[in-house]
């Protein structure tokens, strides 16, 4: 992707249903879990890049006892730092005492048979260890402790931290993470003191009481509760201090939750490729956490997925096949496939079919199996071409071996032109000395290209700012000197913020957007921004249900081609000879490619949430005052 955006963050959780003694015995270590889950967050990695967390609770420690351990870093090497940190305590003991799993439980922190993993992207604020998820909400009761990590990004924390001011709270910060942590908790204490009310009159000490309250704890029924007004895209995890562990995902099922378990171990994470590969398993047996659902694990080992929420229309993010993702998924290497596979025609119409003068490659390094569908869509339109070609000649009785053997030695002309040769993402970079970077992350493979004959031909994942593009790629590209450089986007026109965990929240990034505000003013028809704004001012004053986009009024102006040429010139770098074409996928298409991830909102501006139209209407508002706040 040549324009990096953070986005949703990865989480793992793991749950031990057999004593340590058992793994040690099996596999060799009573470290099992945490070996584990030290792999599931390697492998989800791409998810976060600005800091990684990690719980664990020992399930009947002894009062006295800690039993609940957390490390998290925001270091550049916050992985290896993470578990350096971790596995330092296990260096100061003797062979005898690491192969003791009852001593390890009693004398070391994170032995736990609960585990609970974060990586962290932080699409705003500053990158604080106070931000890095697990979050903690601590209790003398057991029962009433509470550990949350998540993907998620909620559209309504206003409203929902006015809530907890209605119910007596004095919340320390008003963020997303710890509305939804003390949203949760002020169900939990209130479930927990429920249990009270019911068991104490039947004469029970208090001790007994909270064995009595892990029992009957109703999981169901509060995550019901605290999540009534959640409005945005989530998968929360969370464990309850006695031993209970939930998994909640969202009702539209914007963001994914994939889970496993046997009679060893339960497991879930973000991707399921992470879960293949830690527990070596197949496809099949991974199973998705259905929306609106909660995977909820009882102290006792009980497994069961419930119904929190009903759920809406489906509207997984497309993104996340696009992009995010890993392509070791199955599913998401077929679909990314399809995608390129899907641009042959509008390609071939561009180069005019001229196979032989062009040069066809990708945007290192996540449209490499984009470039693979390409490559196979435009094989096959060309051996159709082949195929017309000599039944033609065969027609006229012109097909001599000359003939054949021309028209079989057309091929595809595909090179690895473009190099990464920066191994940082340019994202990690400060705002100040990303610029700079941009400009030095791409190399090219020279002595290739035919000068001033040969068209380029690269395909990008997604396009989002077209910065990179203007600053590094197309520039360095136009060095080979070829006749014309077409950029062609695997995802349709970014054109609409995202509030559901992508860091795509301001008008003004989009070059889709700076094109469209191009040609109003170029066309005289700028007074349409003003009168868009006036009703973004006016929605304002609607019940939330009733909001509407009001911004697809001012792309309605205009055609995707009219939108896509003001995009080519605008990622144009001056003073450079080759013509430049962008070429953007289209919805009905990405929908082909990926049938199941129908949530297109920052495409199409068809919001899922109510929350998602007040944000958009929000951001336009935003942009025309020069506000550079997020809507949401």
């Amino acid at each position: 992707m040549s324009d990096q955006i953070k986005h949703e963050c990865g989480l793992a959780m793991i749950r031990l249903l057999k004593p340590l003694d058992y793994y040690h015995k099996k596999y060799g270590t009573a470290l099992y879990g945490l070996n584990k889950m030290n792999l599931l967050l390697q492998k989800q990695r791409n998810r976060g890049q600005d800091g990684a967390g990690l719980v664990t609770i020992k399930l009947d420690s002894t009062p006295g006892t800690r039993y609940i351990s957390r490390r998290r870093s925001n270091s550049p090497q916050y992985l290896k730092d993470l578990f350096e940190g971790v596995f330092s305590h296990f260096s100061d003991i003797t062979k005898e005492q690491l192969n003791d799993p009852v001593w390890l439980k009693e004398n070391k922190p994170y032995t736990g048979e609960l585990l609970l993993g974060h990586l962290r992207y932080g699409t705003h604020g500053a990158n604080t260890i106070e931000t890095v998820h697990p979050f903690l909400r601590q209790n003398n009761w057991i029962t009433r402790n509470l550990v949350l990590a998540g993907n998620f990004n909620l559209t309504n924390v206003d409203e929902l931290f006015a809530e907890l001011l209605s119910f007596g709270q004095y919340p320390k910060e008003k963020s997303d993470t710890v509305t939804v942590l003390e949203k949760i908790g002020h169900f939990l204490d209130d479930e927990v003191q429920r249990l009270f009310n019911w068991f104490k009159p039947e004469g029970y000490t208090n001790q007994e009481i909270n064995g009595l309250i892990a029992e009957h704890l109703d999981v169901q029924r509060l995550l019901q509760r605290a999540s009534r007004k959640f409005d945005g895209g989530y998968v929360m995890a969370g464990l309850i201090g006695h031993g209970d562990a939930f998994v909640l995902r969202d009702p539209a099922g914007i963001r994914p939750a994939f889970y496993y378990y046997d009679d060893e171990i339960v497991v879930v994470a973000s991707e399921r490729p992470a879960i293949q590969t830690s527990l070596n398993i197949r496809y099949f047996q991974v199973k998705e956490l259905k929306p609106g659902h909660a995977l909820i694990i009882k102290k006792n080992g009980t497994v069961t997925e419930e119904l929190c929420k009903e759920p809406t229309l489906q509207t997984p993010c497309s993104f996340e096949r696009i992009y995010f993702s890993r392509g070791t998924d199955r599913d998401i290497y077929l679909e990314r496939k399809k995608l390129g596979e899907l641009l042959a025609d509008k390609i071939l119409k561009a180069v005019h079919y001229d196979f032989e003068n062009t040069l066809f490659s990708f945007i290192p390094n996540t449209a490499e199996v984009a470039f693979y569908g390409m490559v196979k869509g435009l094989e096959a339109k060309l051996n159709e071409i082949k195929n017309k070609q000599i039944l033609a000649l065969s027609q006229k009785g012109e097909l001599t071996d000359e003939a054949l053997a021309k028209i079989l030695s057309q091929s595809i002309r595909a090179e690895k032109l473009a190099v990464k040769d920066e191994k940082l993402r340019t994202f990690i970079a400060d705002d100040a000395s990303r610029g700079e970077m941009v400009s030095h992350v791409y190399d090219v493979t020279y002595g290739i290209v035919q000068n001033e004959v040969d068209t380029l031909v690269l395909i990008d994942d997604s396009i989002v700012r077209g910065t990179t593009l203007r600053d590094s790629i197309i520039y360095i590209l136009s060095t080979l000197r070829p006749k014309k450089i077409i950029i062609v986007s695997s995802a349709p026109q970014i054109r609409y913020p995202d509030c559901y965990g992508i860091d795509m929240s301001k008008m003004k990034e989009f070059v889709a957007f700076r094109a469209l505000v191009e040609l109003l003013d170029q066309d005289g028809k700028m007074h349409l921004m003003s009168e868009v704004y006036d009703r973004c001012i006016e929605q304002e004053k609607l019940p939330i249900e009733q909001m509407e986009n009001q911004v697809k009024f001012l792309y309605d102006q205009y055609t995707e081609e009219q939108i896509s040429a003001k995009i080519s010139e605008l990622v144009t770098p001056a003073n450079i000879s080759p013509e430049v074409q962008v070429i953007y996928q289209s919805i009905e298409d990405l929908h082909k490619a990926c049938p199941n991830n129908t949530g297109d909102w920052y495409f199409s501006g068809n919001y899922p949430t109510p929350g998602g139209m007040r944000v958009v209407n929000r951001a336009y508002v935003n942009y025309m005052k020069n506000n550079d706040e997020r809507a949401y």
